[in-house]
């Protein structure tokens, strides 16, 4: 008999359904010459300190470090969990052979080889690794089944994770419990969570000690359109009044004049696919779901088989997934209107190297719709929200780019010939079309000498959609929502910002005329607390916020926490009292920043530290890294740690959380 062995009993009947397994026995299902059990997630952990050594059950700093020879691993105290084991443990020990069906990632290799282990296998071990829960994908997975020791690697680097989380974590909260927290209260110390407070601190920090500094704008209004006074690079703008009144006065009696109009070309290619962190971050800007709801719901999604695997942090397809694309874009009914275009007279699907790339795709790839009709799924409100974004992200792969006019007009103020007539209707632009101004104010002037008119330059700029390809998908139209889809808003926000303005006068060089100079007043403004979403962006990075794509994901190596743990990371420092929610934003607590306050090593608080050993896991993962120097300067690291604490003769102390 084969036993096959999944993370849940939803996907556990998924499974059985498709091998033929219909016969319910309590804890497995049977039939076919399968088994198909499963766990609860986590059935096993780590032992606690007290089962290593009796002298570590108190808590004690002449105990510290605590370091097991060997670290072991133990059922965790529940009768469900303990009955559930039972039953596993006798369909291994009988088993012909087994089927690791567990999630495809790190953590769910951890907590199938754990099981297994726990449970004595000796038969031999395949591994099932599929992207989605579809009839069709689970087929072609046992199809292509693999050796489990094809997958040593993913289980070391998540053995690592754990056994480092588990050494630092008890380590550290105990020495800095007893040594600041005056018995009233635990201080939690983690690889992860740490780090993270440590930047929503330091964010407070650099908002409450900001100096705002005033400087003065020149800008002026010729034929109905805003200019603004060009300053020197880095220079906002006057940095006295009385130098921004001078300048004001010098033009206000002059004509202005248009020195050159501009008109570039250019195209924007539509936004990436999702991997779970930008979705997270999409869900916070557009709904407000907090990092571990979406998780919630795309997890939901999944299970239900629209959506494929989320725990990714790739925004790449791989090769393979191209020739499924028409099925999966002709089963999604409630888009046919942006679909019809796509797969009208057997057009061939565009391929391009930003969607499809063999290179950046390693376990999963990008999260995308299934081949399985969303309308036969009884989603929530919610999950219809996110499945939406999911849709709409990978329909516009697939569309062209969209082709903008970016108009730039730049004009001076000083004594000139007689104005150029402006003609008659020469309010639009030369194809008709006239929308709102958008203005970028970077003054820089230079100041009049001598008597003599010196030009003092000024600029307007303007972005026009003359194509719009891809974003049809996101403009503000009654018709641009699925039938019977309530999305409640979300196809009607561009991924990249708002639409682009352009001008609505047509300009000439040379033209002339008189304007309405102003001189207004404005001050530097302080960072933006974190809010989740860019709390988010700030943890894939190690704490460098960047908006290029490319760049971003070089930096995702040293990102701290997994695509799938961030949002725990978050809900746990809200359970421990060191942050909380100001509307939208994230703010430390007293708790939090004396915290943060108190920890000298560099490595427990800096993102970027933290982002070094991610990246050494990630490279035990890929055989890049040897786990045993982990693990040896894992311990280390802790020993200096506690030596430095402990010396602390400095008597400080956390206020207990409120």
């Amino acid at each position: 008999m084969i036993v096959c062995i999944a993370e849940k009993p939803s996907v556990a009947r998924d499974i059985a359904n498709v091998l033929g397994a219909k016969q319910d026995r309590g804890g497995y299902l049977e039939g076919n010459g399968y088994q198909v059990t499963w766990t609860f997630g986590h059935l096993c952990e780590l032992k606690e300190p007290h089962e290593y050594s009796p002298m570590w059950k108190a808590w004690s700093l002449a105990q510290l470090p605590m370091i097991p020879t060997r670290f072991g691993i133990k059922l965790k105290e529940d009768k469900g969990i303990e009955k559930q084991f039972a039953i596993i443990e006798k369909l291994m020990q009988a088993a012909d052979g087994i089927i690791n069906c567990g999630d495809a990632g790190q953590e769910g290799e951890l907590i199938q080889r754990w099981v297994m282990q726990k449970a004595g296998v000796k038969c031999p071990v395949q591994r099932l690794w599929i992207s989605s829960l579809t009839e069709e994908a689970i087929r072609e997975g046992f199809q292509t089944l693999k050796d489990q020791r094809e997958y040593q690697s993913l289980y070391e680097a998540g053995l690592c994770r754990a056994i480092g989380d588990w050494t630092l974590g008890m380590n550290a909260t105990r020495l800095y419990t007893l040594k600041y927290g005056q018995n009233r209260q635990v201080l939690s110390i983690g690889r992860v969570q740490t780090p993270t407070l440590a930047l929503i601190v330091n964010r407070q920090h650099e908002i409450d000690n900001f100096q705002p500094e005033t400087y003065w704008v020149l800008s002026t209004i010729y034929r109905d359109t805003t200019f603004t006074a060009v300053m020197e690079e880095g220079d906002r703008g006057f940095k006295t009044q009385e130098e921004g009144e001078k300048a004001l006065e010098a033009i206000r009696e002059l004509p202005f004049t248009i020195t050159s109009v501009e008109k570039k070309a250019g195209k924007e290619a539509a936004p990436r696919l999702f991997d779970l962190t930008s979705l997270q971050v999409e869900c916070n800007k557009k709904f407000g779901y907090s990092a571990d709801l979406t998780l919630q719901l795309i997890q939901s999604l999944y299970e239900k088989k629209v959506a494929t695997y989320p725990r990714v942090d790739t925004t790449f397809l791989p090769d393979d997934v191209y020739p499924k694309c028409p099925q999966i874009l002709a089963a999604m009914t409630p888009y046919a209107g942006f679909i019809q275009p796509l797969l009208a007279d057997g057009k061939k699907l565009p391929k391009t190297k930003k969607v499809f790339d063999n290179t950046k795709v390693t376990d999963h790839h990008a999260i995308i719709p299934t081949s399985v009709p969303v309308t036969t799924a009884n989603l929530s409100a919610n999950e219809k929200r996110v499945y939406d974004l999911i849709a709409r992200r990978f329909i516009g792969a697939f569309y062209p780019e969209c082709k903008f006019e970016q108009t730039t007009v730049t004009g001076e103020v000083k004594d000139s010939p007689p104005a150029l007539p402006v003609r008659e209707g020469a309010n639009t632009l030369d194809n008709g079309e006239a929308d709102a101004c958008s203005v970028h104010s970077t003054p820089s002037l230079t100041g009049r000498a001598g008597g003599e008119s010196s030009p003092i330059p000024f600029r307007a700029t303007g972005k026009r959609i003359v194509d719009p390809a891809w974003r049809v998908l996101w403009e503000k139209t009654p018709s641009n929502s699925p039938k019977g889809e309530d999305t409640e808003g979300a196809e009607n926000v561009s991924p990249l910002g708002e639409d682009g303005k352009g001008l609505t006068v047509a300009f000439k060089k040379g033209e002339s005329g008189p304007h309405v100079p102003t001189l207004t007043e404005k001050q530097t403004t302080p960072p933006k607390p974190y809010t989740e979403a860019t709390l988010l962006r700030a943890m894939e990075t190690a704490g460098k916020l960047v908006d290029d794509d490319e760049l971003r994901d070089a930096l995702k190596e040293n990102g701290i926490g997994r695509p799938s743990t961030r949002a725990a990371i978050i809900e746990t420092l809200f359970k421990r009292n060191y942050i909380r929610r100001v509307r939208k934003s994230l703010a430390p607590t007293p708790t939090g920043i004396e915290l943060i306050s108190l920890i000298r090593e560099e490595l427990l608080k800096s993102a970027e530290l933290t982002g070094i050993w991610e990246k050494k896991l990630r490279q035990i993962e890929r055989h890049e890294y040897d786990a045993a120097t982990f693990i040896a300067e894992l311990k280390q690291m802790v020993t200096d740690i506690v030596l430095t604490v402990m010396q602390d003769n400095s008597n400080r102390r956390v206020p207990p959380a409120q």
